[in-house]
């Protein structure tokens, strides 16, 4: 059996502001459908032909804000692989956006996390092996 995310599905305050965010990274994306729910909130599908993110309008806001990493359960960040992870850095931190990458020194895999303009953490990674026990090692380097 193969398996491959195929969409996400995300509740986002600004829909244009996080489509800036996400053709920011991937020139590639594009809209592939819009409309309206049945109450009317915003929806868009935003990506390739093979993979998007469908992102739809917040009604609503959170009883308290997200905060990721902070322990409560929710999406900490959507991980991609990408081929050219110094230029998605350069252009989203060329677009305004912060650098959230955490030191991570590996000899196979390079990665930079972005958030966006509502706070959500992205990762960016860029493997340079196809060796799976290479792309999946996870010791802790010596950062001494």
């Amino acid at each position: 059996m193969s398996i491959r995310l195929e969409h996400a599905n995300l509740i986002v305050r600004d829909v244009d502001g996080m489509i800036r965010f996400l053709v920011t990274a991937f020139p590639e994306f594009r809209i592939r459908a819009e409309g309206k729910t049945w109450s009317g909130a915003r929806w868009v599908h935003l990506g390739t032909d093979e993979t998007y993110l469908a992102l739809n309008e917040a009604t609503a806001e959170p009883a308290e804000p997200w905060v990721p990493y902070a322990g409560k359960p929710g999406t900490n960040h959507l991980g991609y692989e990408v081929t050219d992870v110094e230029g998605i850095r350069e252009r989203l931190a060329a677009a305004g956006y912060r650098d959230s990458t955490v030191p991570n020194d590996h000899p196979h895999r390079r990665r930079v996390y972005f958030h966006d303009a509502e706070g959500n953490d992205w990762e960016f990674v860029e493997y340079a092996s196809s060796d799976p026990a290479e792309r999946n090692d996870y010791a802790i380097p010596d950062l001494t």
